[in-house]
Order: structure tokens, then C-alpha cells, then sequence
């Protein structure tokens, strides 16, 4: 017996050897595996998508961002930094969340819970003396976008329908019959208005939310039906935010593709080029925020339904002026954009825009109700119950959908159509001012052709035009990004102020010329700083600074 123990031991070895050799050639097949399916195969599409320069572009700006990241973080520039900092803070502060009021405007400061309740008529002070904070250039159609004021009688309707409500909740349909009713009233008016009769859709929070879903159920209906699960979608560099936001949130890899310098409008091409085994969905806009120009949907269209991808129509700034813009008489210069072409599998539309219903009101759209279903959050074997919700909140506010209805069903069809013809009528006199009458110094980004309308300039700095129309009352976009500029989104009120718009711009150019040197202001530093490379760091941190201040 002991003769055999060195013979099994021997065994013993040699079948250790080989287990250790089938794993060294496991883990070598494993690293090579790794290697060719996540670095050489993801490289290569990213390189493809992007193409060489795009690529090289990349790792550069990578590289300067660490560089910027290391002498951010020394002692020296840290404490500069802070410094410059504070002196923004206080500025925001005093913007945002100032210590002194206006004269006559005396207010309570309420940090907690008071020990007795207050009376009804120190609300109806508080309520006054807190309205009197708001700027006037509000109502004097003098901000770009932001407000889309139905006018005061349409603004007593919403309060009436939503005082009717107030209490009311769609998570409970059951409890509140009449706002499911009206909420599903709300998706078939706006999915017959962009020709979807056979879709289906819901109601959410707003524009950013509607994204939101749209790319989720993309996400969902890619790995249930394809399998993918390192999703990936490609959008025009113009696109929303709020599809870099989804991104985050769901760990989907963005490819973001240049437009087309002269129509800044989307590449098809380019966005042809970065599609892989992984994309799940296209992006186009109609229009785009930036400079309001539409992309070209149909071509959009004819390669998602070639690659079985989803295309998503942001249409949530077109919202009520797009789809009346034929009835107004402006039908030959937009392609089609809606469910009529094919390939188009969603559309987000913020009824809180262009319809005039009140804040917090957005419809996000499907070809069809199966494709919805991705959408939901469905949950079976809680303790609580079975619990399903549409979209990413569980409780809503009825009161909002109850406004939204009573305000489609106000206006209608001929209401809206002449609401459109008003706003793109005032969007193409301002185009046509700045092409006549300041064609030396400003010129119209891309060719827009709905409600908004971008400008720039190679002689002045816009920005120093931006803080100069400020100070008159005007509050235009800045934008940023690699062209640069200003923008004006016309609605009803600033549709009739469009000619005194020009005259202060005529006014503020004389001005800035005759002063070149003293172009200072928040929009010349803050854009300004955004176009070197410390700029992204610095901003972001201006930018939390400003969300900080929003909770003080």
C-alpha cells in the first residue's frame, strides 16, 4: 500500500497540471474573447461611427480634460477657482434668491412649519407681494420660449377645469373615473393629429420625460426582441438634452453625430454609418431647440425600417405649430414628419407648449400599442399589491390633465390653426429683418422654417448682444456648442412685439460697434469661458452652483 501512495501522488500531479493547463488556455481564450468582442469589435465601430478624425478628436479633448482636471486640482488654482466661485455665487444669489425686494413688496420668510396655521388674508399678501417679483417683460412678449400664454380668458379656464380636480389622481381610475376619461382623450387628440388613428401613447410630466420613455422602451423592446444588452442609440448633435439625461440614466451609449454645417440640419449619412448590431433606436427633431431646423424625417425613417431600429421624432417644441402648418398655409415647406412615414416608430409632443395647456402636460406617441407595452413598469409580487404605472410616476396630478382637455377642447382645430400662422408669421418677419436690415453683421443659422429662429455674427460678439437685450428686457437663448448664438422661439405674445424686437436690435448693434472693447456681461464670460478647454469643468460647477441656489 505505501509502494502505490507515490504513484497516486504522481497522478494526482499530472492531473493537476493538466487542470491548471486547461485553465491557463480557458483564461487565454477568455482574455482573447474579451479583447476582440469589447476593444477591437467596440473599437472599431466607435471608430467607424465617428470616422479617424472624429475618433482623434475625441482622445484629445480626453486627454486635455485630464490635463485641465490636474491643474484644477493644485493648491494654486484650487483656491483661485474658489475664489471666482464665490464671486459667481453671489451674483446667482442675488439674481435668483436676493435679500432685498422691490419697493413696496414686503415678504415673510418660512423655514418651518408655522405653530398655527395662517389666515387666508396673509396668504392673499403673501400670494400678491410674491406675483409683484415676477419680471413684466413676461407679458410684454419679450422671452423666448418659456411662456406659452394662451391669454388671461384661456388662463381661467385652466384654472376652473383644474379647481374641479384638485384632489383627483390617475393612479386610481377606479376612484377617478373622469380623469381617465379625459387622459385618454388627451393621447387620441394628439395621435390623430399627427396621424397615428392606429397608435397608442400616454400623457407624462413634460418634454424630458417623454424622451425619457421613449428611450426606455426602446431599450426594453431591443433586449426582449433582439437580445441586446449593451444598447446603443445615435442622435444628431442638436438633439434635446434630455437624450444625453436617458443616457445616464440607463446606461445606453451615445453616439452623437455633427450636423450638417450649411442646413444644420441632421447627417443621414453620418448617422447611417455609426449603426451596429447594438443601436436601438435613431433620433431626429422637428424642430430642433438650438436653431429650429427641422431633420429629414423621411430619410431618417427609410434606414431605421431597413436596420429594424426605432426612429424618435422629438417634436416636442413643434408640438400645435407643426401639425397645423399646412391648414395655415405654410404646408409646402416642411417634409412629412409624423406617422404617415413610415419608419417613424414614436413622437414625444409637449402639449404644453404650443397647445397652451398648463405646465407639466407632454404626450409621448407609438406606432403601436404593442410597442407601448415596453414602457410600462409592471410590478406582480409586491407585498402591496399588484402595482403598474404608465410611465415614471405612480401618483399624478389629475388637476393638470383635467386643464390640458378643457383647454384642447376650448381652442380647437381653427384656434390653433390661427395661433400658427400668427407665430410663423412673426418668425419669418424677424427672419426676413435680420437678412434685410443686418445682413453686415448678423446671419440666420440654417433656414428655419417654423416657430424658431437662431442668429449669429462674424463681426460683434453675440453674447454682448445677448447681455445688451437683456438689459432692454429681451431675454433670448443663448446657445452653445461650436457655431454660437442667440435664439428667439416666437409665441403669441412675443408674435406681436416681433417689430420692436428688430428696432432694440438695430439700437443695440449701433451701441456695441461704437464700443467695441466694452463687451462685458454674464453672457460674454460664461460663453465666452465655454469655448476654452477649462471652460466644461468651470461651468459645470457654475452650473451646480445655480441648482443649489434654486433650494435656498
Amino acid at each position: 500500500m505505501s509502494s502505490s501512495l507515490p504513484l497516486t501522488v504522481a497522478k494526482l500531479r499530472v492531473k493537476k497540471e493538466q487542470y491548471v493547463r486547461r485553465f491557463d488556455n480557458f483564461a487565454r481564450f477568455a482574455v482573447i474573447y474579451w479583447l476582440l468582442k469589447y476593444v477591437i469589435l467596440d473599437g472599431y465601430r466607435h471608430v467607424k461611427a465617428r470616422g479617424v478624425l472624429g475618433s482623434a478628436k475625441e482622445i484629445k479633448n480626453a486627454i486635455q480634460g485630464v490635463i485641465v482636471r490636474i491643474m484644477l486640482s493644485l493648491p494654486s488654482s484650487k483656491a483661485q477657482l474658489q475664489l471666482e466661485l464665490s464671486k459667481t455665487q453671489t451674483e446667482i444669489r442675488e439674481k435668483l434668491a436676493p435679500t432685498k425686494y422691490p419697493d413696496g413688496v414686503t415678504l415673510t420668510t418660512v423655514r418651518k412649519l408655522p405653530e398655527q396655521g395662517r389666515s387666508k388674508d396673509w396668504l392673499e399678501s403673501e400670494w400678491t407681494n410674491l406675483k409683484k417679483l415676477e419680471r413684466g417683460d413676461v407679458e410684454n412678449g419679450r422671452v423666448s420660449g418659456a411662456v406659452y400664454h394662451g391669454g388671461d380668458e384661456l388662463n381661467q379656464v385652466i384654472n376652473e377645469a383644474m379647481a374641479k380636480f384638485v384632489v383627483s389622481n390617475p393612479l386610481h381610475p377606479d376612484v377617478f373615473p373622469g380623469v381617465r376619461k379625459m387622459e385618454s382623450e388627451v393621447v387620441s387628440i394628439v395621435l390623430n393629429l399627427f396621424n397615428g388613428s392606429n397608435g397608442a401613447g400616454t400623457t407624462t410630466s413634460g418634454g424630458t420625460e417623454s424622451i425619457i420613455m421613449a428611450v426606455k422602451t426602446y431599450r426594453d423592446w431591443a433586449k426582449a426582441t433582439k437580445g441586446i444588452t449593451r444598447p446603443e442609440m445615435i442622435i444628431p448633435s442638436t438633439a434635446h438634452a434630455a437624450f444625453w439625461k436617458a443616457s445616464q440614466y440607463f446606461k445606453i451609449k451615445l453616439h452623437i453625430m455633427p450636423v450638417d454645417e450649411t442646413t444644420r440640419k441632421a447627417d443621414v449619412k453620418a448617422m447611417k454609418r455609426a449603426i451596429n448590431p447594438n443601436t436601438i433606436m435613431l433620433v431626429g427633431s422637428a424642430p430642433n431647440y438650438p436653431d429650429g431646423m427641422i431633420d429629414p424625417i423621411p430619410a431618417l425613417a427609410a434606414i431605421a425600417r431597413k436596420h429594424n431600429i426605432g426612429l424618435h421624432v422629438d417634436c416636442c417644441l413643434g408640438s400645435f405649430i407643426l401639425p397645423f402648418m399646412e391648414k395655415a398655409g405654410f404646408g409646402g415647406d416642411i417634409e412629412p414628419f409624423d406617422f404617415r412615414v413610415k419608419g417613424v416608430t414614436s413622437i414625444s409632443c409637449d402639449t404644453h407648449k404650443y397647445a397652451f395647456c398648463p405646465k407639466g402636460s407632454s404626450v409621448i406617441m407609438y406606432h403601436s400599442s404593442e410597442l407601448r407595452k415596453y414602457q410600462y413598469y409592471v410590478m406582480t409580487d409586491w407585498e402591496g399589491g399588484v402595482y403598474a404605472s404608465p410611465s415614471m410616476a405612480g401618483s399624478r396630478p389629475g388637476s393638470i390633465l383635467a386643464g390640458a382637455w378643457a383647454v384642447l377642447n376650448y381652442i380647437g382645430e381653427d384656434g390653433y390653426t390661427q395661433s400658427c400662422r400668427e407665430i410663423v408669421i412673426a418668425s419669418r418677419t424677424f427672419i426676413h429683418g435680420l437678412k434685410t436690415r443686418f445682413q453686415d453683421d448678423l446671419y440666420v443659422i440654417g433656414d428655419p422654417q417654423a416657430c424658431v429662429v437662431a442668429f449669429g455674427s462674424k463681426t460683434i460678439n453675440i453674447y454682448a448682444v445677448g447681455d445688451a437685450m437683456s438689459k432692454r428686457g429681451w431675454h433670448l437663448s443663448a446657445l452653445g456648442g461650436q457655431v454660437g448664438g442667440l435664439h428667439m422661439a416666437f409665441t403669441r405674445l412675443s408674435a406681436q412685439k416681433v417689430d420692436k424686437l428688430l428696432d432694440d436690435l438695430s439700437e443695440v448693434i449701433t451701441e456695441i460697434k461704437a464700443s467695441p472693447n466694452d463687451q462685458k456681461g454674464d453672457l460674454v464670460a460664461l460663453y465666452g469661458l465655454g469655448q476654452t478647454s477649462v471652460g466644461p469643468h468651470v461651468i459645470g460647477k457654475v452650473a451646480e452652483t445655480f441648482l443649489d441656489t434654486l433650494y435656498e
